[in-house]
């Protein structure tokens, strides 16, 4: 499987067994504020970790989970979830060998009945060499704007800042002091 598919692998949703049920949540064990899950490990392991799926409603709430990658596999799955009650789900990743090294992201998907979908992101980072590599690509100028390409051609997540200095027959011509871009850019993204 390639790296990108593996990537865009891991999604957790979960939906109330009723229309009148409080939404059920879902978050990383002992999360502590953690908006979500973090492995780590070089190509060819096995890592784990749990999923902890809270039910506040009154009547019993089963979930079915699943991965966007073919590599996670539950510790049971469905899950039902007693009334007001949370159930930790154990699960594990089986980092194919031909990874490359680099951070991955995706998430954990849990559902059940009918309601509005809960997502815990999940971030993988395999081990190996990192490279940060970004290019800016396809630059144009129109009147007073800048347009151009980001490419992460690395193997790393990266959140770019951006400067801009030109320079004309008579000196510098622009200057525009470093700010971050709000961006998250992920490996062969642009």
């Amino acid at each position: 499987m390639r790296a990108r598919a593996v990537a865009a692998a891991l999604t957790a949703v979960l939906v109330p067994a009723t229309p009148a049920a409080p939404a059920a949540s879902a978050e990383p064990v002992a999360a502590e504020g953690r908006p979500y899950l973090y492995l780590e490990g070089p190509p060819g392991t096995v890592l784990q970790d749990t999923l902890s799926l809270t039910n506040p409603g009154r009547r019993p709430l089963t979930l079915r989970l699943r991965a966007t990658a073919p590599w996670v596999a539950f510790a049971a799955n469905p899950v039902t979830v007693p009334p007001r009650t949370r159930a930790d789900v154990p699960f594990s990743v089986t980092v194919p060998p031909d990874t490359p090294p680099g951070d991955h992201t995706g998430a954990l998907l849990a559902k059940g009945g009918t309601g509005g979908d809960v997502t815990v992101p999940v971030r993988l980072r395999v081990g190996g060499p990192r490279l940060a590599a970004l290019t800016v690509e396809d630059v144009r100028i129109t009147g007073e704007a800048i347009h151009y390409t980001l490419v992460n051609r690395g193997n790393t997540v990266l959140e770019p800042r951006l400067a801009v200095r030109a320079e004309g027959l008579l000196g510098e011509v622009l200057h525009r002091p470093e700010r971050p871009l709000r961006l998250e850019l992920r490996p062969g993204r642009r």
